[in-house]
């Protein structure tokens, strides 16, 4: 499938050669080996894809959801058996330690489970006799040609909160990886190819911001998903919607965890230490600011640094490694400048994460759990999505300051509270905006079936990734009103 270690493109059941003339590495951000070259693909070649989707719709449209499903329940087989070789690509091109790539085909697999579930999620409504003799029917139909964008931070998982939706839905497919990740996809459409899908369903191109463009532009293109930053989900949305197309584009997030003086203090450690350091902090669900309130402001400062501290970084490969890189050298030096404004802005480096020396991996993009005392909660640290192993800590006096600054925030993504108590729960699921809520819970991600719910400048469109939001995002609805004649006789 790779020739001389450039990917190849995934197109109406070929693997081909791209015509691009420019190459990105793709790095492992560990070691910093070169592990292949991922082509950025020409507008031309979006085309070829978009083409020959759309043929393949007019015949996939028309296959009954209960044989579609067959080629995902081959599919969910083949992902179980081959579940060690995707978990290592992830860790090699991704850098996230071993544990969390299992984890994250875990939840990959699960979506292709519950999409299995089509025949049943997909139907419509009916109602007799809306008026005497007349009937009235909502069927839902597939849209046509569907594609994703995807983000670096989790390359097995995310494409699958769409694509088996989409497919069992009767769309076809277009995948377009990060290409700072593009591996893991690659053995992903192999294994479909496996399946027997027919030629055209899934395709696959590589590339950057022209192939992007190529898609929003696409006339045959429907539907679009899309995970990544703020800017460039608004880009993506609003380009998108100009060409008429039906959007879901989830954006950056700045998750706010609050701590309350009941909270019990090593389970509340473990788990927020688990959310703003694993995946070294680069998902959307990643804690970013932990708000002690009262009391809870002592126990728990002492407690996270020492848990920060302690955090093993390093190879995700390696056994006993909790952490590993970021993404690349890029990401490490704007991680290590927003630290540098954190101190600009007053706060205090209660544990500093920055410049450490791994042994063995020392061109390795590392940076040790980080957290940043007393944050100005209108500064820009306070504000701005860090996307690395960085917390913030903020103290007030009242879960009513804390749910305010919660409320205050520009990203509407995730929001945590830690306590004993039920009626704080409860007012804090209540008054809290933002789409996705834990209680005692770090890391708030909905199972495969339930949608995945930001809100704010977290989100932009109407329905969301999984379940039955993705079931709707797939497909449009038609209203069909009959009457047919009240003299059966007639016809006879």
């Amino acid at each position: 499938m790779i020739n001389n270690n450039v990917l190849p493109n995934y197109i109406n059941g070929q693997w081909t050669a791209s015509s691009a003339t420019e190459y990105l590495a793709v790095i492992n951000p560990a070691t910093a080996k070169l592990l292949a070259q991922v082509p950025l693909s020409p507008a031309s070649e979006v085309n070829q894809a978009a083409e020959a989707a759309a043929t393949a719709f007019v015949t996939w449209r028309r296959t009954p959801p209960t044989e579609r499903v067959q080629y995902l329940f081959k599919l969910k087989n083949l992902l179980e058996e081959n579940f060690a070789d995707l978990s290592r690509t992830i860790t090699l091109e991704c850098g996230k330690t071993l544990a969390e790539s299992q984890g994250e085909m875990r939840r990959a697999i699960e979506n292709v489970e519950v999409a299995c579930g089509i025949p049943m999620m997909m139907q419509g409504t009916n109602l007799e006799d809306v008026a005497r003799g007349i009937d009235e029917t909502m069927i839902r139909q597939p849209l046509g040609v569907a594609a994703v964008i995807c983000p670096f931070n989790f390359p097995g998982m995310i494409p699958f909160w769409f694509l088996p939706y989409a497919i069992a839905c009767g769309n076809t497919y277009i995948i377009k990886p990060s290409e700072k990740v593009p591996l893991t996809m690659q053995k992903i459409v192999q294994l479909l190819e496996r399946t027997g899908l027919p030629k055209g369903v899934v395709n696959l191109v590589n590339g950057a911001k022209a192939a992007v463009d190529a898609i929003l532009d696409h006339p045959k293109i429907r539907a679009i998903s899309f995970v990544g930053s703020t800017p460039v989900a608004k880009y993506i949305y609003s380009r998108g919607a100009a060409n008429g197309k039906r959007l879901q584009c989830l954006g950056g997030a700045k998750n706010p965890i609050i701590i309350l003086p009941d909270a019990d203090v090593e389970m509340t450690t473990r788990i927020i230490a688990d959310s703003a350091f694993g995946c070294a902090g680069q998902r959307c669900l990643a804690a970013s600011i932990a708000v002690t309130v009262g009391e809870a402001r002592h126990s728990f400062t002492d407690a996270i640094a020492e848990t920060a501290k302690k955090r093993i970084v390093g190879n995700g490969l390696d056994q006993g490694v909790e952490m590993g890189p970021v993404i690349t050298a890029q990401s490490k030096t704007r991680i290590e400048e927003l630290i540098q404004q954190g101190r600009e802005e007053g706060a205090n480096l209660l544990v500093d994460g920055r410049y450490p020396k791994i042994s063995g991996y020392e061109q390795g993009n590392f940076i040790r759990p980080t957290i940043l005392q007393n944050v100005d909660r209108v500064g820009k640290i306070a504000r701005t999505e860090i996307f690395g192993p960085v917390l913030s800590l903020i103290h007030l006096d009242s879960i009513d300051d804390a749910i305010a600054l919660v409320n205050s925030g520009q990203y509407g993504n995730m929001a945590c509270l830690f306590t004993s108590s039920g009626a704080a729960s409860r007012k804090f699921r209540y008054e809290a905006e933002a789409g996705n809520i834990g209680i005692n819970i770090g890391v708030a991600a909905p199972m495969a079936f339930f949608p995945f719910s930001g809100w704010k400048e977290s989100f932009f469109g109407d329905l969301h990734g999984q379940s039955n939001h993705a079931v709707e995002f797939f497909t449009q609805t038609k209203v069909v009103v009959e009457r047919w004649p009240s003299d059966w006789s007639r016809q006879f």
